[in-house]
């Protein structure tokens, strides 16, 4: 037998709530084996991230080299990358591989602190948009992303968003709506020029740290398990409201807790 293998290729959250560490839990959880390749190092905790260290060019090739070389993937999940030149470099490598990738668009923390380079942006769409089965920005990214200072708000606002991300190059989108006021957390995919959009009822917790990098690793172990990208999306997202309900009932830290990534085999 062999493993349905999925690559994260993140930052690091020692916190444990995003980041490499979240993509990993959330493999395992959902039957797949995570491998990764660090990006960056954060100093980082429930209150936010405190510092950040990228880790040199050479590092994160040779890290992803060893991967490549001798471990089948069945999907790629990416996230944090920092810089322009790391995104050419997993960009590059990438290209020498056929699977699902998965981009999570992660361009700054929920404190506001940027975690891609600005000069990055243009490259991240140039080079890596094209790689991408799917994008997962959020609403702020999506904006941040099309260059508007105003954030999509309806329904017809966030499909014309999507639309005009796939336009630039992604294989299908799904803009997240989490940051959207009210009772219910609706999502938008775009895909083989269709609209779906996937919504769950809003937990009242203040566990979300992680959310999106949970979300797209699941997407990415459901596409590694050879699901289509609708049924993956509605799976991922049924999976991850499962797992803020499941932690709302934990306290970790001082802020925003984790969600509970393994609630399925937890008594």
């Amino acid at each position: 037998m062999r493993y349905r293998t999925v690559l994260t290729i993140a930052g690091s959250d020692g916190s444990g709530g995003a980041g490499i560490q979240a993509d990993l839990k959330t493999f395992a959880a959902l039957d797949c084996y995570g491998v990764s390749v660090i990006t960056a190092v954060t100093a980082q905790n429930t209150l936010g991230v405190a510092d950040s260290f990228e880790l040199p060019v050479s590092s994160v090739k040779a890290q992803l080299g060893a991967i490549l070389g001798d471990i089948p993937l069945d999907a790629v999940k990416i996230g944090m990358l920092g810089s322009a030149a790391i995104v050419r470099t997993v960009a590059g490598m990438l290209r020498k591989i056929d699977v699902p990738v998965v981009l999570d668009t992660v361009l700054q923390s929920s404190g506001g602190r940027d975690l891609l380079e600005r000069d990055a942006l243009p490259v991240m769409i140039e080079e890596l948009f094209p790689l991408a089965r799917l994008i997962t920005p959020n609403i702020p990214e999506s904006a941040l992303l099309l260059g508007e200072k105003r954030l999509p708000a309806s329904r017809e606002e966030i499909e014309r968003t999507a639309r005009m991300l796939q336009e630039m190059g992604a294989g299908a989108v799904l803009v997240k709506g989490g940051h959207q006021e009210g009772d219910r957390c609706s999502d938008c995919l775009l895909c083989n020029n269709r609209i779906s959009w996937f919504s769950t009822e809003k937990i009242v917790t203040r566990n979300t740290h992680g959310t999106g990098c949970t979300l797209s690793s699941a997407i990415a172990a459901f596409l590694a398990c050879g699901m289509s990208l609708e049924s993956a999306v509605e799976k991922a997202k049924t999976y991850t409201f499962e797992a803020i309900r499941a932690g709302a009932a934990y306290r970790l830290g001082k802020g925003s807790g984790p969600l509970h990534h393994a609630y399925r085999f937890w008594s």
